[in-house]
């Protein structure tokens, strides 16, 4: 028998209109500095109608890629709402990565529209000579004559986003579309080689934003002040804007004002009561908090932290100072990025409480989890047996924009990489990983590509490079070194050779010079060999 429910598509346009007709006088607030600019939903439903009839002005009419190079602001949300809702493919460029990894994922995406906020717009036109498919840059905000020249040197048509959208009018009819179809993308760099993109689809981010919704997960709701301080371009950005959409939260969008003073000033002076943010944001916020008891911020009452894992004293030094409850969530962006909140059973009191607490949460309603040993054999939920956690979902990816990765998938279900238990009742709880990347303040870093660069160096015989645990990143690189024979090398040398071809952020602190690296039966650098010599003490390290 088949069900008589109507087929109607999930679509980004049906959350954009519900949001800004429904809950209109809800508003978006975007911090300046200096007196915040305010938005109602309603007023961001008519910028939304001017920019589709923008984008269609500037010959947006199919699938093609809007991408964005901006902080988190009102004019980015109105991107994340309208792109996908005309048919195009939102792309939020990672402000944070390298020169070289920003364009080869535009130029792999063909990113054909680009928005740029008018603080980021200098350094983005050095890219724009190597960004071959982009044919309009439109710049958020005033900027000086030689940046807007800059820009618009490659032959590049350049516009301004406020200009642009007060030509033209503000009403526009959403077309109706497959909800299969791309809404947006994100390129993660998880382990070595070039960043791979996956591709939302409308269904997929709808679903997820419902789930965003649920008690069980961020439990968005209408009344709460929200500051979305993960950014727009990372992780789909944990379907934040779309679940405020649904659920009529207020947003207050940082921009580009991240560090704890003003963060702590905007939760005082707007009254925020829930924030999301990996946990180098809240460890800062606490130094900050415990240095100037002056600061309100009573009205806090919640926040998630994801990226990587949260110091479990990190979380009770926010509880038992400032009453607020830090709610540790787990995912990837091949995952929308949603895999698991750690909201304790509502039995759970004591320490069973923060047992839950401090694990990466329960599986999502929708994620399917399994784990599965080295033999390639289940193992089971009891909380005791160890796999490598592999899943599957609605708004999981199946595969790579343009990029056959076979390793990644397993008979359908996506290989995260990460190995742990999971409960009876489904709380995972993850002890390594399967590959050696380095989960840095929320932030990937690849520990092959940083071998490979310091390798290339003529003084370096050999390099090895391992995460080790650090009170405010959580990860930070650890680069051991053998010297080529006869060479003599500093490690402040080998930091400036490295600076050439990897991010600032990405550039090791902790340097230890070896006679040999460690190997493997079978000649592979023995990691966890290096990580236990450091851990033992047994390394002489240098912090630069």
């Amino acid at each position: 028998m088949k069900s008589t429910m109507q087929a109607v598509p999930l679509l980004i346009s049906q959350i954009l209109n519900y949001g800004t007709t429904v809950h209109a006088t809800s508003e978006v607030v975007t911090w300046t500095g200096g007196e915040p600019r305010r938005s109602s939903y309603a007023d961001v439903g008519r910028d939304c109608a001017r920019l589709a009839n923008a984008l269609r002005s500037l010959g947006v009419d199919a699938d093609q890629r809007v991408a964005t190079f901006m902080w988190n602001n009102e004019e980015h949300l109105e991107l994340y709402l309208t792109a996908p809702s005309i048919g195009a493919v939102l792309h939020a460029l990672n402000i944070r990565l390298f020169p070289e990894q920003l364009v080869y994922v535009a130029n792999h995406a063909e990113d054909f529209v680009v928005v740029v906020d008018n603080s980021l717009a200098a350094p983005f036109s050095k890219l724009l000579p190597h960004l071959k498919t982009i044919q309009h840059v439109v710049v958020n905000g005033p900027v000086p004559d030689e940046v807007r020249e800059a820009l618009g040197a490659d032959g590049k048509a350049v516009h301004d986003y406020r200009e642009l959208l007060d030509a033209q009018p503000d009403t526009f009819e959403w077309p109706e579309l497959d909800e299969d179809l791309g809404a947006a993308m994100c390129y993660t760099s998880g382990t070595t080689g070039n960043p791979k993109g996956v591709v939302y689809s409308h269904r997929s981010n709808y679903l997820h934003a419902m789930q965003v919704c649920m008690g069980s997960a961020m439990a968005m709701a209408q009344g709460q002040r929200l500051l979305s301080i993960v950014p727009l371009f990372h992780a789909n950005a944990w379907g934040i804007p779309y679940g405020a959409m649904m659920s009529g939260a207020n947003l207050v969008m940082p921009d580009r004002f991240l560090q704890a003073e003003p963060l702590a000033t905007m939760i005082q002076s707007l009254g925020v009561t829930h924030s999301a943010a990996v946990p180098t944001i809240w460890s800062d916020l606490l130094v900050y908090l415990d240095a100037h008891p002056d600061v309100d911020v009573s009205s806090l009452k919640s926040c998630i932290v994801g990226g990587s894992a949260c110091p479990p004293a990190l979380m009770k030094a926010f509880e038992e100072r400032y009453g607020v409850d830090v709610v540790h969530a787990w995912g990837m962006t091949e995952m929308s990025p949603l895999g698991s909140v750690a909201v304790p059973p509502v039995e759970a009191e004591g320490e069973a409480r923060w047992a839950y607490r401090q694990s990466q949460g329960r599986l999502s309603p929708l994620v399917q989890g399994r784990l599965v040993g080295p033999d390639g054999s289940s193992m089971g939920w009891d909380g005791e047996q160890v796999g490598e956690l592999e899943v599957r979902g609605p708004w999981i990816t199946g595969s790579y924009y343009l990029d056959d990765d076979p390793e990644k998938f397993d008979g359908g279900w996506l290989r995260t990489g990460d190995v742990g238990s999971l409960t009876h009742d489904g709380f995972l709880r993850l002890t390594d990983r399967a590959k050696d990347v380095i989960k840095s303040g929320g932030e990937w870093i690849s520990s092959v590509d940083l071998e490979n660069a310091l390798m290339a160096h003529p003084k370096v015989r050999e390099a090895s490079v391992v995460g080790v645990p650090d009170e405010r990143w959580g990860e930070r690189p650890l680069a051991t070194i053998v010297v080529a024979e006869g060479e003599e090398v500093s490690a402040e040398e080998l930091r400036d050779h490295l600076s050439q071809h990897v991010a600032k952020w990405q550039l090791p602190e902790r340097w230890a010079f070896i006679a040999e690296v460690p190997k493997t039966s079978v000649g592979k650098f023995d990691k966890k060999v290096l990580r236990k010599s450091y851990a033992e003490g047994e390394l002489e390290v240098r912090t630069l």
